[in-house]
């Protein structure tokens, strides 16, 4: 589904603030696979999102979406197949614009629309079908302006609005650290069902590794550019977070030392 082989980024090159994150990094992600990437900050877990996306431009290296070489394209034609969702609940969506408007915006990414469009009715009882399955009685706000939501269901409607045309890859930026503990268990159960009913190829950035333990199907560890912990299966099934916080003291402390 997706492979990033070999590549290289520095940012402020050749300066005082020179800060080389990746160095001949490599992942491949299978297709369905939905991956949490966890390890400390300046990682390169963000980074490693926005090179996907195509909002930074890589050194060297390479990168193919569905055996697709997507390494030159730009970040808008990327998100035509790549959705993502942003930690700050306001990046997914259009605030001065109501939930209709914005879902149909949403349902016409990529293709050339007027605004007529996001007045057009016929796909009312489609949206508020989508929206009952969050449980958040959005089906009957499908005219109240964004700017009137909650932090959490500004970020559910995002969910719906990133996945509404299944796409080939979806990113996920911490899109839960700005909401209080209780809005991102929800979010987060959400999120697991569109992904699984979806079949949704997922990369999921996160700092709670309760989620990063509990959801997707593998699990892995950055630090200092590289991956060090890659696990999957019944393998993440059996983690707890002390072995995982065990685990990532011994591969760390010897990657010292290598």
């Amino acid at each position: 589904m997706l492979e990033v082989k070999n590549i290289s980024k520095t940012f402020n090159q050749d300066s005082i603030n020179e800060n080389k994150v990746f160095e001949n990094f490599s992942l491949k992600i299978n297709k369905d696979d939905f991956i949490c990437v966890i390890g400390s900050n300046g990682a390169g877990k963000s980074t490693l999102l926005n090179v996907v996306s195509g909002k930074i431009k890589i050194d060297r290296g390479s990168i193919s979406l569905n055996q697709k070489d997507i390494t030159n394209e730009s970040e808008d034609v990327r998100c035509k197949v790549i959705s993502r969702i942003f930690q700050d609940p306001s990046l997914g969506t259009v605030p001065t614009m109501t939930i209709f408007e914005n879902l149909s915006m949403a349902m016409n990414k990529g293709k050339k629309f007027n605004l007529s469009l996001l007045s057009d009715k016929k796909n009312e009882q489609f949206f508020k079908d989508l929206l009952k399955i969050l449980d958040l009685n959005l089906e009957n706000k499908l005219y109240t302006k964004v700017s009137d939501l909650s932090g959490g269901q500004r970020q559910s409607l995002s969910l719906i609005m990133s996945t509404l045309n299944n796409p080939e890859l979806l990113l996920l930026d911490e899109h839960t650290a700005a909401l209080d503990p209780k809005t991102s268990e929800i979010i987060m159960e959400i999120t697991d069902k569109l992904v699984k009913e979806k079949k949704l190829t997922t990369l999921m950035v996160t700092h709670n590794m309760n989620h990063a333990l509990k959801y997707g199907n593998r699990l892995i560890m950055m630090h200092r550019g590289n991956i060090i912990i890659d696990v999957s299966g019944d393998e993440k099934k059996s983690l707890t977070k002390e072995k995982l916080l065990s685990l990532f003291k011994e591969v760390s402390d010897r990657s010292l030392f290598s």
